[in-house]
């Protein structure tokens, strides 16, 4: 079996290729071009913003509210992702992404506005987060390289797991690449690969381990830590539904092979007892 036999590959080479030999058309190209520029940069510095600001346990930040007023302000930016973030990807959420973008191209670049409102919540959140400045625990010495070595390795798994869901929805490029190449944005199957074979939300368990892996602790770490692992743990129940209705029998038969978000340490044997 070779690279291109594998779906994932596969399906982000034929956008690449498609995306690079778009038809003509001067307005449609720039269009997803400025989504695309603005959709990438966006996600890299929500990202950078995440990966940073946690690593110092959100001692340092932009944020300069006033206490105790700041504590309302970032349970403010704390609830803002979770929660904009489920309702847009019900069915009401996805009409209003693509009618967000007038003219006939909303639809095909909802999945690139998703990302762009995303990115910008979680650079929200992380770029305007108003430290306590309590310190609670710094890693220091050995158990500072072994406790960092922990959360790169959380952050490969998060990346492993979003290519393994496809990674062209995840980043926010198929809908400006589709549109690029003037195709109907083709989503990709019911994810079974990878990490997706070992349990059935694989994004989520990565994204709690970044969480829970910082070498910096302080109390608003804590707090960003157990109200982003409950959404972890509770949101995907949403995506399950949606799941069950769009696969049917063939999510349900995914769902009872295997497990939600711990992995099974020995497979079951018919023999069993």
């Amino acid at each position: 079996m070779t690279l291109l036999d594998d779906p994932r590959i596969a399906r982000l080479i034929t956008l690449i290729n498609a995306t690079l030999r778009p038809p003509k058309g001067a307005g449609r190209i720039a269009l997803a071009l400025c989504f695309g520029a603005l959709c990438h940069t966006l996600f890299a510095a929500g990202v950078l913003a995440m990966i940073v600001m946690m690593f110092f346990g959100l001692s340092k930040s932009l944020g300069t509210v006033s206490w105790p007023i700041a504590a309302l302000a970032n349970g403010a930016l704390i609830a803002q992702f979770p929660l904009a973030h489920s309702l847009l990807l019900t069915g009401p959420g996805g009409r209003f992404l693509a009618r967000l973008i007038p003219g006939p191209h909303g639809q095909t670049l909802a999945t690139t506005t998703y990302a762009i409102i995303a990115s910008t919540q979680l650079l929200a959140l992380f770029a305007l987060w108003t430290p306590s400045g309590i310190v609670w625990w710094q890693a220091e010495g050995a158990v500072f390289w072994v406790v960092t070595g922990a959360y790169a390795a959380s952050w490969l798994i998060l990346l492993k797991a979003s290519f393994d869901a496809g990674a062209e929805v995840q980043s926010g490029a198929l809908g400006w690449m589709s549109l690029m190449a003037r195709i109907r944005p083709m989503f990709p199957d019911m994810p079974t690969q990878g990490l997706f074979r070992l349990i059935r939300q694989p994004i989520y368990v990565a994204f709690t381990l970044t969480l829970w892996t910082v070498p910096v602790w302080t109390p608003d770490q804590l707090v960003l830590a157990i109200s982003f692992t409950a959404y972890c743990l509770l949101a995907p129940r949403l995506k399950e539904r949606r799941f069950a209705a769009r696969y049917g029998d063939r999510f349900a038969r995914y769902r009872a092979e295997v497990p939600y978000v711990l992995p099974r340490l020995l497979k079951d044997h018919p023999g069993a007892q």
